[in-house]
């Protein structure tokens, strides 16, 4: 005959237990089918996780991004050029890209370097009015976007430019210590033929 003590019953209860947890959780997430006979063509149906629908907070056709990145972002998409406009204002790209180049080789790229080099090119500096209006001139040359660091502001050193070829076309480019670039765009909205700095 056996005897137990209080000690020994407790191991074993105790043991019983974990046991009977670690069979219960080893089939955890399993689907269990009924018995079929051999050679049935019945199967135990399977679920297949759905995905869900498209949050109502993202717009149509983003893929990855914050809701209404679009909206939020529209201050930097620039506006269209019609073909001919598109035509002149890589006319005009093709004459500055090779001035940009020779100054960033040369390690000018200060406003007052980079405005005198385009103005040699026949190019004559925008003027407008008091209300914004516009003048005369297609020119615009300017420091760089100042950016926040640690704790204050920084402008870095280069040139914007910004050259108004149509109503509807623009050469927008920037030379600076890195590297400099030239390109062809319709106007923004907010910053004319500057591409606008991100915001927050």
């Amino acid at each position: 005959m056996l005897t137990s003590t209080p000690g020994a019953r407790r191991r074993f209860v105790a043991t019983a237990l974990f046991l009977g947890a670690a069979v219960s959780l080893t089939a955890c997430g399993e689907q269990r089918g009924t018995d079929v006979a051999v050679g049935s063509s019945t199967t135990s149906p399977r679920s297949s996780p759905s995905s869900p629908g498209a949050s109502p907070y993202v717009e149509p056709g983003t893929v990855d991004g914050a809701p209404h990145n679009g909206d939020n972002n529209a201050y930097r998409r620039s506006g269209e050029m019609s073909p001919a406009s598109a035509k002149d204002a890589q006319k005009e790209a093709d004459r500055i890209e090779p001035v940009l180049k020779r100054l960033w080789g040369q390690r000018k790229w200060d406003p007052k370097s980079v405005r005198a080099a385009l103005l040699e090119l026949g190019y004559e500096e925008e003027r407008t009015g008091p209300k914004g209006k516009r003048l005369g001139g297609t020119l615009t040359v300017r420091e760089m976007y100042p950016r926040y660091e640690v704790d204050h502001n920084v402008t870095p050193e280069g040139a914007l430019i910004g050259l108004r070829v149509h109503d509807d076309a623009c050469v927008t480019a920037f030379v600076q210590k890195t590297n400099y670039e030239v390109k062809t765009n319709g106007p923004f909205m907010e910053t004319g033929c500057f591409e606008p700095p991100y915001g927050h």
